[in-house]
Protein backbone atom coordinates (compact mmCIF):
# COMPACT_ATOMS: atom_id res chain seq x y z
CA UNK A 1 0.00 0.00 0.00
CA UNK A 2 1.48 3.27 -0.88
CA UNK A 3 1.67 6.13 1.29
CA UNK A 4 -0.28 9.41 0.38
CA UNK A 5 0.43 12.57 2.27
CA UNK A 6 -2.53 15.21 2.96
CA UNK A 7 -1.92 17.86 -0.55
CA UNK A 8 -1.44 13.99 -2.37
CA UNK A 9 -2.66 14.17 -6.16
CA UNK A 10 -4.91 10.50 -6.10
CA UNK A 11 -8.28 11.51 -5.15
CA UNK A 12 -9.22 8.94 -2.49
CA UNK A 13 -11.95 7.08 -3.56
CA UNK A 14 -15.85 8.88 -2.76
CA UNK A 15 -13.91 12.20 -2.57
CA UNK A 16 -15.24 14.73 -4.62
CA UNK A 17 -12.21 16.81 -3.85
CA UNK A 18 -10.39 17.47 -7.24
CA UNK A 19 -6.16 18.26 -6.74
CA UNK A 20 -5.34 21.96 -5.54
CA UNK A 21 -1.67 22.51 -3.99
CA UNK A 22 -1.65 25.23 -1.88
CA UNK A 23 1.43 27.72 -3.37
CA UNK A 24 2.34 28.76 0.40
CA UNK A 25 2.98 25.77 1.74
CA UNK A 26 6.21 24.32 -0.05
CA UNK A 27 8.08 22.24 -0.30
CA UNK A 28 4.63 19.70 -1.46
CA UNK A 29 5.32 15.95 -1.94
CA UNK A 30 2.25 14.51 -3.78
CA UNK A 31 1.60 12.08 -6.61
CA UNK A 32 0.11 12.02 -10.17
CA UNK A 33 -0.77 10.41 -13.05
CA UNK A 34 2.13 8.96 -15.41
CA UNK A 35 0.58 7.09 -18.39
CA UNK A 36 3.93 6.03 -19.43
CA UNK A 37 5.00 4.99 -15.53
CA UNK A 38 4.39 1.73 -14.27
CA UNK A 39 1.19 1.72 -11.90
CA UNK A 40 0.36 5.00 -14.27
CA UNK A 41 1.65 6.69 -11.19
CA UNK A 42 4.57 9.77 -10.71
CA UNK A 43 5.92 11.28 -7.49
CA UNK A 44 6.53 14.92 -7.53
CA UNK A 45 8.22 17.04 -4.78
CA UNK A 46 7.85 20.66 -5.49
CA UNK A 47 9.91 23.21 -3.85
CA UNK A 48 10.67 26.88 -4.92
CA UNK A 49 14.16 26.60 -6.73
CA UNK A 50 13.74 22.87 -8.14
CA UNK A 51 11.17 20.41 -9.12
CA UNK A 52 12.08 16.25 -8.25
CA UNK A 53 10.36 14.08 -10.49
CA UNK A 54 10.29 10.05 -9.36
CA UNK A 55 8.83 7.48 -11.64
CA UNK A 56 9.70 3.82 -12.44
CA UNK A 57 9.79 2.49 -15.70
CA UNK A 58 10.13 -0.76 -16.96
CA UNK A 59 11.12 -1.23 -13.50
CA UNK A 60 14.32 0.67 -13.55
CA UNK A 61 13.54 3.73 -10.81
CA UNK A 62 14.21 7.55 -11.89
CA UNK A 63 14.70 10.68 -10.32
CA UNK A 64 15.05 14.22 -12.28
CA UNK A 65 15.26 17.18 -10.69
CA UNK A 66 14.72 20.36 -12.76
CA UNK A 67 15.37 23.73 -11.86
CA UNK A 68 11.98 25.98 -11.75
CA UNK A 69 13.53 28.87 -13.96
CA UNK A 70 13.86 25.97 -16.66
CA UNK A 71 10.02 25.56 -17.13
CA UNK A 72 8.35 28.17 -19.31
CA UNK A 73 5.25 29.64 -17.35
CA UNK A 74 2.27 28.66 -15.86
CA UNK A 75 -0.43 28.04 -18.26
CA UNK A 76 -4.03 26.71 -18.10
CA UNK A 77 -5.64 24.51 -19.87
CA UNK A 78 -9.58 23.48 -20.62
CA UNK A 79 -10.63 20.38 -19.81
CA UNK A 80 -13.82 18.24 -20.12
CA UNK A 81 -14.95 19.36 -16.34
CA UNK A 82 -13.13 22.71 -15.78
CA UNK A 83 -9.81 24.08 -15.99
CA UNK A 84 -6.54 23.06 -15.31
CA UNK A 85 -3.34 24.84 -13.96
CA UNK A 86 -0.05 23.26 -15.41
CA UNK A 87 3.66 24.11 -14.40
CA UNK A 88 4.61 23.91 -18.12
CA UNK A 89 7.80 22.86 -19.36
CA UNK A 90 9.33 22.68 -22.64
CA UNK A 91 9.26 18.63 -22.96
CA UNK A 92 5.66 17.86 -21.86
CA UNK A 93 6.10 14.83 -20.07
CA UNK A 94 8.26 17.23 -17.22
CA UNK A 95 4.81 19.59 -17.12
CA UNK A 96 2.90 19.58 -14.00
CA UNK A 97 -0.76 20.04 -12.77
CA UNK A 98 -1.01 22.47 -9.93
CA UNK A 99 -4.63 22.93 -9.53
CA UNK A 100 -7.76 21.28 -11.39
CA UNK A 101 -11.04 22.99 -10.64
CA UNK A 102 -14.64 24.27 -12.09
CA UNK A 103 -14.10 27.88 -10.52
CA UNK A 104 -13.06 29.86 -13.39
CA UNK A 105 -12.05 32.69 -10.74
CA UNK A 106 -10.18 30.57 -8.20
CA UNK A 107 -8.11 29.19 -11.13
CA UNK A 108 -7.11 32.53 -12.40
CA UNK A 109 -6.13 33.78 -8.72
CA UNK A 110 -4.36 30.56 -8.11
CA UNK A 111 -2.47 31.16 -11.48
CA UNK A 112 -1.34 34.70 -10.12
CA UNK A 113 0.25 32.90 -7.11
CA UNK A 114 2.11 30.27 -8.72
CA UNK A 115 3.57 33.04 -11.10
CA UNK A 116 4.78 35.35 -8.13
CA UNK A 117 5.85 32.37 -5.96
CA UNK A 118 8.09 30.89 -8.69
CA UNK A 119 8.54 34.06 -10.75
CA UNK A 120 7.37 32.50 -13.56
CA UNK A 121 5.25 34.50 -16.71
CA UNK A 122 1.45 33.00 -17.11
CA UNK A 123 0.87 31.95 -20.49
CA UNK A 124 -2.07 32.25 -22.60
CA UNK A 125 -4.48 29.72 -22.66
CA UNK A 126 -5.26 29.23 -26.60
CA UNK A 127 -1.38 29.21 -27.96
CA UNK A 128 -0.01 25.95 -28.16
CA UNK A 129 3.85 26.01 -28.34
CA UNK A 130 5.85 24.34 -30.87
CA UNK A 131 8.99 22.51 -29.89
CA UNK A 132 12.06 24.74 -30.04
CA UNK A 133 14.45 24.37 -33.52
CA UNK A 134 17.11 22.66 -32.65
CA UNK A 135 19.91 25.11 -32.44
CA UNK A 136 23.00 25.93 -34.99
CA UNK A 137 26.31 24.62 -33.80
CA UNK A 138 28.29 28.13 -33.73
CA UNK A 139 31.99 26.43 -32.80
CA UNK A 140 35.35 25.23 -34.24
CA UNK A 141 34.25 21.73 -34.95
CA UNK A 142 31.28 22.18 -36.91
CA UNK A 143 33.73 22.74 -40.58
CA UNK A 144 35.77 19.79 -39.34
CA UNK A 145 35.39 16.10 -41.50
CA UNK A 146 33.83 13.02 -39.06
CA UNK A 147 36.27 10.73 -37.60
CA UNK A 148 36.45 8.33 -40.37
CA UNK A 149 36.63 10.51 -43.43
CA UNK A 150 39.50 12.17 -41.60
CA UNK A 151 41.43 9.03 -41.74
CA UNK A 152 40.96 8.23 -45.59
CA UNK A 153 43.53 9.75 -47.52
CA UNK A 154 42.51 11.47 -51.00
CA UNK A 155 42.92 9.00 -53.70
CA UNK A 156 44.67 9.57 -56.86
CA UNK A 157 43.28 7.60 -60.09
CA UNK A 158 44.76 4.78 -61.19
CA UNK A 159 45.66 5.10 -64.73
CA UNK A 160 45.87 8.38 -65.71
CA UNK A 161 43.73 9.89 -68.71
CA UNK A 162 45.98 10.18 -72.00
CA UNK A 163 46.07 13.32 -73.48
CA UNK A 164 47.02 12.96 -77.35
CA UNK A 165 46.74 16.11 -78.58
CA UNK A 166 48.11 17.14 -82.11
CA UNK A 167 48.08 13.44 -83.01
CA UNK A 168 46.38 11.42 -85.65
CA UNK A 169 43.80 9.15 -84.92
CA UNK A 170 44.50 5.91 -84.82
CA UNK A 171 42.06 3.17 -85.88
CA UNK A 172 42.38 -0.27 -85.31
CA UNK A 173 40.84 -2.53 -88.48
CA UNK A 174 41.45 -5.74 -89.51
Amino acid sequence: MRRQTATSGIIPVGSSRSLRLDPLSLPIRFDAQDNRADGGIRQIELHRERVILRREVGGMRMAVNVRVCDFIGIASRNTDNGKMLLLQHRDPSLSIPLCVGADFDEIEAAASQWSAIFALPQLPEDKTREPAQRRRRHNVIKDRRPKFLARRKAGDLLNEAGNYQGEDEIIARD
